[in-house]
């Protein structure tokens, strides 16, 4: 995807090839359409991140061709991480959506490029910088997406940005994934820890029976921020034991009888909207190792005695998997949707604090 910006100071936004990304409006619940994928990532709008020591200073954070190495940001006080969710249709192209706490609902979405930025103290953060755009093709606001949490009052200067990262990065941040440990449901019904999973390996499926693994990944990062796990405490879910999966990793929750009024017995959920501070919690710092299974097809499969997603192959992940893995499997449209396994709900139909509990009861009777 080739994105091509005009020079500093002009407004007007220009691009070579890219499909046109307006998208019908979406329900926040119903995501069960085959021709797009709703994500969603905590986000600043640049005027919250300036300058404050540089050749830029006072500018707020912009476009690849504006930044310049070596200026220093601090994020302004007081600033609130807010909530940019976006479709992604199967061709890669982006939208905002109705949940959207920021920006135009139905307005484009470009990545314009992966920035690094070192504080005084502490490890590097990776960041992506977005760009909202008009039906005119007119900038009307750029957004900054860190990978960690930003501390207002700390300088951090500018060490790295290019393009050439910028989808990569967006596939480790959505990326669905388990933690080290996690024991997986074989075929035959072993229990096996998913480091020693490999291609080959036969997995229980719900509803397909035991499947190939096409591919397991596997990453290293800094369990903070977006990339922090969600824990699931033994029992909570019914489950064997502890789970600990990335914050947007979807469990499939039966209702026997419909606690939350969906309408649908099969749900998806993602594991940040049942944190409660209790039973499930966010499991920050250090670093964690997060690994990926990859079937012919998504599948749920299970974990710890819960029922969870494999890992979707659509526009966003694709660019997490090797070449020779992404020329085997499916075309993103083909590879399946959530909406296939239930219906996809979030947080607003999860607010009470008895949610995980009502779940818990509702699976069993």
């Amino acid at each position: 995807m080739n994105l091509v910006f005009t020079t500093r100071g002009a407004k007007l936004f220009r691009n070579r090839g890219i499909p046109d990304a307006s998208l019908d409006r979406k329900t926040v619940i119903d995501v069960t359409d085959d021709t797009f994928s709703l994500y969603a990532l905590p986000a600043y709008p640049a005027e919250q991140f300036c300058v404050d020591i540089g050749a830029n200073s006072g500018d707020p954070v912009g476009l690849l061709d504006e930044l310049v190495m070596d200026d220093i940001y601090e994020l302004s006080s007081p600033a609130r991480l807010q909530r940019l969710a976006f479709t992604v249709s199967a061709e890669g192209a982006i939208s905002l959506h109705s949940d959207s706490e920021m920006g135009q609902p139905e307005a484009a979405l470009y990545l314009d490029c992966a920035i690094t930025l070192m504080p005084d103290l502490g490890s590097a953060i990776e960041a992506l910088i977005a760009v909202e755009v008009d039906k005119a093709g007119v900038i009307t606001a750029v957004y900054l997406i860190p990978q960690a949490p930003l501390s207002a009052g700390t300088g951090y200067r500018l060490v790295r940005a290019d393009r050439a990262r910028v989808w990569e990065r967006l596939a480790q941040l959505s990326c669905v994934a388990f933690s080290r440990g996690t024991h997986i449901t074989m075929g035959t019904g072993e229990q096996r820890a998913i480091e020693t999973l490999q291609p080959g390996d036969r997995v229980l499926t719900r509803n397909s029976g035991a499947r190939t693994i096409t591919w397991v990944g596997q990453t290293t990062v800094r369990a903070v921020g977006e990339m922090a796990p969600i824990l699931i405490r033994e029992g909570a879910l019914n489950n064997a034991r502890d789970l600990l999966v990335s914050p947007d990793h979807r469990l499939m929750i039966y209702q026997r009888s419909d606690v939350l009024g969906t309408g649908r017995h099969e749900l998806m959920i993602r594991a940040r909207d049942l944190v409660n501070g209790d039973s499930v919690v966010v499991q920050d710092g250090g670093f964690i190792d997060y690994y990926q299974i990859l079937f012919d097809h998504h599948h749920i499969i299970y974990a710890e005695g819960i029922a969870a997603e494999s890992m979707l192959v659509d526009a966003v992940t694709r660019p997490a998997l090797p070449e020779d893995i992404r020329r085997k499997v499916a075309t993103p449209r083909r590879h399946g949707t959530r909406g296939d396994h239930g219906l996809e709900i979030r947080r607003p139909l999860l607010q009470r604090p008895d949610a995980v509990e009502l779940l818990k009861r509702a699976s069993l009777r």
